[in-house]
């Protein structure tokens, strides 16, 4: 007879049997359990590490670069007048500043339509800004001509409106409506104000009258010509200047937004002064953004010094040592940071070398203290100085030389610097056929060129009379400027006059800069001077930093060697040799470079860590896994022996009872 629950034939618990001895057997993975337990505690313990190296790491970015140490801050006495904000290159120093005019954009209206659905005209608006003397218009070099096409589907009020606005050429198109029976307006502002940003706007219309008082020609602005010849807007807002006093000095800016009054100060004037009463303008260092940047230095290295030492400590008082104690690569972080604080600059040329001198050291415990009365000292003398102590700093010794940057390659020192090519623009000069007055007419008005290795389109010159060299060189720059192709590359020229010669320059330094005119005819060619000829290429600065070849690039000059990664500018001077640039390395600047390589994803010492016991856990899961199906195994040769056993104690259990029930029958028992 089957034996159908474990035990029932033996009367043995088969299934406690089992249990126990399977406790036994499953005691590897108890210690396996224990062994990943303390893997993960481990873990969990880089990760605190890692968390603390990484607010550290911020600390220091804070500190590593010349920026918070260039600060300033600036206060006005009226804030009603002005509001001032202060850049890197700003100087302290107290000014008086009296505004006397507002700067105001140009504003012009055409004439009163019943609804702004009304058809106006389609055709081409060309926009020049410049300035109005009169009738008298200059073009501003500086801007470029723009031009909006109004298709006929476009050519209503509204329809001109959107078509502007949407080809964003500086000026915003609006309708007002006056309240007239006629009354809306399409008004024309200027987006930049000042004096030389007033509009002109000339047609071509497509009904082929380009100034009548028909037709797209409603649009066009020219004060030289009357209502129905040209000058069919009215000017409702004229533009202007603003104008400033400051110590005394009478100044005009075209913008309310005035950047180059103070240097490295930007004021934004905001209403006209009361006559004869100036407000103060105060700039000054923002010596409590580096005090506050500082104190945060030594709090972030204390922060770190704790976590690792509570991380690696041995209580001898309760004998309890902690999750890394024994990890050396733990312990080495702090040995680094430390290290690193202990090792003396090189290449400073100001007035502190270390920590000490502005106020930072370390106390008999370990820990780094800042005495902020010394740092304040040092703020307050020599500001500039305390930025090599914590930031990579290049400091040169020639005013025309500028520092850009250098890269961790770079090893601090002096490098003497040495200029044997100046940086140069590409230009093309016109023969001396120019000769004012300039006349520009239908048969002499357009040309083509290539600038930087970009192809323009067409240049169509404003025809009339340039009597001045101003008038005409603004004209040709502004047009080539205003040119598709080189906006989009962000290409640009200078155009000047002199000796009956046009030139056009490039903006662009180096061996990339070149100015080459492509298309012109001949009575173009004659009147102007100009040829289907190539002009001169630029030239890279070349020279040497520290006694190495330098790369030049435009104005730019890039060392080798020790100098490796340290990029300057070449500004102006002569060429020979000009002088030095200083370049450090600062404490902070070292201390985020050492916690970037610690901290590297792919090879810093904490991947490299928690790669490892990832790894072991992962090591540890595959064992168990290979014990688990072990076990299954185990569990079922167990369970099969001992329903074997079961089998055959219960038969021999039968036999017995037959045996005994025999002998029990038998005569004489």
């Amino acid at each position: 007879m089957a034996i159908s629950s474990a035990g029932v034939g033996s009367g043995l618990d088969i299934n406690g049997i089992i249990s126990q001895l399977m406790t036994v057997e499953r005691q590897p993975l108890a210690a396996l359990a224990q062994k990943e337990a303390k893997y993960q505690t481990k873990l969990s313990a880089y990760g605190t590490l890692k968390g603390a190296m990484s607010s550290f790491q911020s600390a220091m970015s804070d500190l590593s670069t010349l920026s918070k140490f260039q600060s300033v801050k600036t206060s006005v006495a009226d804030t009603t007048i002005l509001s001032a904000s202060g850049s890197s290159s700003a100087v302290p120093g107290s000014y008086s500043i009296e505004v006397t005019q507002l700067a105001q954009s140009h504003k012009i209206a055409s004439a009163g339509f019943t609804n702004t659905t009304d058809t106006v005209g389609s055709g081409t608006l060309t926009i020049q800004f410049g300035t109005w003397n009169g009738t008298t218009f200059t073009a501003n070099a500086d801007k470029a001509t723009q031009s909006v096409t109004i298709a006929s589907s476009q050519n209503s009020l509204v329809g001109i409106r959107d078509a502007v606005n949407a080809a964003n050429v500086g000026v915003t198109a609006s309708i007002v409506n006056d309240g007239a029976t006629a009354g809306n307006k399409l008004v024309f502002t200027s987006n930049d104000t000042g004096a030389a940003n007033s509009l002109k706007i000339t047609v071509t219309d497509d009904d082929g009258n380009n100034t009548n008082n028909s037709g797209l020609s409603q649009l066009a602005y020219d004060p030289a010509g009357t209502s129905g010849s040209g000058k069919n807007l009215t000017q409702t807002a004229s533009a202007l200047n603003a104008t400033v006093t400051m110590d005394g000095i009478s100044i005009s800016k075209a913008s309310n937004v005035v950047t180059d009054v103070v240097s490295g100060v930007t004021l934004t004037l905001l209403k006209v002064s009361a006559a004869s009463t100036p407000t103060t303008l105060t700039v000054s260092r923002d010596t409590g953004v580096v005090q506050s940047s500082v104190e945060a230095f030594v709090k972030a290295y204390n922060d770190l010094r704790k976590t690792v030492t509570d991380l690696t400590a041995y209580n001898a008082e309760t004998k309890q040592a902690s999750i890394l104690q024994g990890d050396a690569a733990a312990r080495s972080v702090l040995t680094q940071v430390r290290r690193t604080l202990s090792t003396a600059l090189t290449g400073l040329s100001g007035a502190y070398t270390d920590l000490s001198q502005v106020g930072v050291s370390f106390k008999s415990d370990g820990t780094l203290s800042l005495d902020a009365t010394k740092l304040q000292s040092a703020l307050s003398s020599n500001f500039n100085d305390v930025a090599g102590v914590f930031a990579a700093y290049g400091k040169p010794s020639d005013s025309l030389i500028g520092y850009v940057s250098a890269t961790d390659k770079t090893k601090p020192g002096r490098y003497e610097v040495s200029v044997t090519t100046l940086p140069t623009r590409g230009y093309y000069t016109g023969a001396a056929t120019a000769a004012l007055p300039v006349t520009v007419s239908a048969d002499n008005d357009t040309f083509a060129l290539k600038v930087n290795g970009v192809q323009t389109g067409t240049i169509t010159l404003t025809q009339g009379s340039y009597s001045t060299a101003a008038a005409l060189t603004a004209e040709i720059q502004s047009r080539i400027n205003g040119d598709s192709a080189l906006k989009a590359a962000g290409v640009s020229v200078t155009v000047t006059h002199a000796s009956n010669q046009l030139a056009i320059t490039s903006s662009q330094y180096g061996a990339g800069s070149t100015v080459e005119i492509t298309s012109v005819d001949t009575t173009t060619a004659a009147t102007l001077g100009l040829s289907a000829a190539s002009g001169t290429a630029g030239v890279d600065a070349a020279g040497s930093i520290g006694g190495v070849s330098a790369t030049g690039s435009g104005r730019y000059l890039t060392g080798a060697g020790d100098a490796d990664g340290l990029k300057i500018e070449v500004t102006g001077g002569s060429t020979g040799e000009r002088g030095g640039v200083y370049y450090s390395q600062g404490y902070a600047y070292r201390l985020d470079t050492l916690m970037a390589e610690l901290l590297d994803v792919d090879d810093g010492m904490i991947a490299g860590k928690t790669e490892g016991i990832n790894a072991s856990i992962e090591s540890i899961g595959a064992r168990r896994e290979t014990l688990n199906r072990r076990l299954v195994d185990v569990e079922r040769r167990l369970r099969a022996q001992f329903t074997a056993l079961d089998s055959i104690v219960a038969q021999l259990r039968s036999t017995s009872d037959y045996l005994s029930r025999q002998l029990t029958s038998l005569p004489g028992s």
